[in-house]
């Protein structure tokens, strides 16, 4: 373990005691919380360059950190953190968490409003506005987070079959209709996703949102139009029945051997760039299809956002903290140390070189479409999970269309309450 990390026990519930402590590389007792001016709970500590992200943020802010690692297990790490601010332990001050804890904490009052501190009129414009209002904002128009990146669910094509079959661009719902019916056949598809019942989430938020829908109203015809789309490329072999058992970690090889012409992914491309399979002339990120018709582009981002801890003793160095997060110097710290491409467009322009290959179309992306965090309610994983459920058994003619969306009304219905 590195310098100043806390190992944390990746089972079992996490007492108030094991928080407050702090230990060195051999586990020996380096003092109490009360040495460092903040105590920061990290997911990034296995990372190799950690350390250097730590020294940065330390010798810019003059702060001294201390650290608890996070677990690598979601649900695990959940439990963790809501036992934390649940019972205003207040010996950890800033906390990483992803949108599926934002969607959870945000209206708790557990998490310190930041408006006036560091998420300030001027900071906060430069940010993703959809992005803000719906995965970070309380129901009182607080702030509670700062973004510690952007990640776009991007559109990425397969130049070598686009090339192959004739399509020169997908701009339009029919560009991309001509390109699912040209690419697919002899075990190929033009279309290809991650349908596991707690992944799926993702594309079928996508593909209502590109059909103008609202998530969280079934009752729309945009909703329905949504489905029944996805549910005629399995019909007409342009994406696999048999995704339903992928994660990204299956579907990844299947992209990088050529079985899928399109697809959406989250992240800067690593898996293909490790299979040699990353650029121009292969696999690569392209601008979000127009099926609204309207001239309007729909993509998610997401993000791990800092959290001020209410229950925080240490919070004006904390609010530190969290300012130089916001700013070019911690932003240009987390993408060179992580790869985190950073939340603020304007400062993306500054510090990522050209020769990123993700430059060009993040910052398309950020100009050209409505960009706005996945649609979530408090009991996440539950209401995510319920929903893969009910598409895998659509798509396998289990249950119409109709009755789908009947079903999912339902679940938006009970999981709102």
């Amino acid at each position: 373990m590195k310098k100043k990390l806390v190992s944390v026990l990746l089972a079992g519930v996490m007492t108030v005691g094991m928080l407050a402590g702090c230990g060195s590389s051999k586990g020996e007792s380096t003092g109490k919380s009360k040495d460092y001016d903040l105590t920061l709970y990290s997911v990034m500590t296995t990372d190799p360059d950690f350390d250097e992200w730590l020294k940065n943020v330390e010798d810019a802010t003059g702060l001294n950190i201390n650290v608890i690692a996070a677990p690598t297990d979601s649900d695990t790490r959940q439990q963790k953190v809501t036992t934390v601010l649940s019972t205003g332990d207040a010996s950890i001050d800033i906390i990483e968490i992803n949108d599926e804890m934002s969607a959870s904490f945000k209206n708790s009052g557990w998490l310190e409003g930041l408006n006036d501190t560091v998420m300030t009129e001027d900071v906060r414009s430069q940010f993703a506005q959809g992005y803000l209002k719906n995965m970070i904002t309380d129901k009182d128009g607080n702030i509670v987070g700062v973004p510690g990146y952007t990640g776009y669910l991007a559109f990425w094509v397969n130049q070598k079959i686009m090339d192959e079959v004739g399509i020169t661009e997908i701009d339009t719902k029919e560009d991309f209709m001509k390109y699912m019916k040209a690419a697919s056949g002899d075990g190929r598809y033009g279309y290809g996703g991650s349908w596991e019942k707690t992944y799926a989430y993702n594309e079928i938020a996508q593909f209502v949102n590109m059909f103008g829908g609202d998530y969280f109203d079934w009752t729309k015809a945009e909703n329905k139009e949504a489905i029944q789309f996805m549910k005629d490329m399995v019909d007409n072999n342009q994406t696999p029945i048999d995704q339903i058992a992928d994660k990204y970690e299956q579907m990844n090889p299947k992209i990088n051997d050529g079985k899928y012409g399109s697809f959406f992914m989250w992240g800067l491309g690593t898996d293909y760039k490790k299979a040699g399979m990353l650029g121009d002339d292969k696999i690569h990120m392209a601008m979000v299809p127009d099926f609204s018709g309207k001239g309007e582009r729909a993509i998610f981002t997401d993000s791990w956002n800092y959290v001020l801890n209410s229950a925080s003793k240490h919070k004006e160095a904390a609010i530190k903290f969290l300012k130089y997060m916001t700013e070019e110097g911690g932003m240009e710290a987390s993408y060179k140390a992580f790869e985190r491409y950073p939340a603020r467009a304007d400062i993306a322009e500054k510090v990522v070189p050209d020769t990123d290959p993700a430059k060009e179309m993040y910052s398309r992306y950020a100009s050209e479409c409505n960009v706005n965090g996945r649609p979530m309610l408090p009991q996440t994983m539950e209401f995510i999970t319920d929903m893969g459920t009910i598409f895998q058994s659509c798509m396998k003619d289990e249950i119409s269309v109709d009755e789908f969306c009947e079903k999912a009304q339902g679940l938006v219905e009970k999981y709102s309450k």
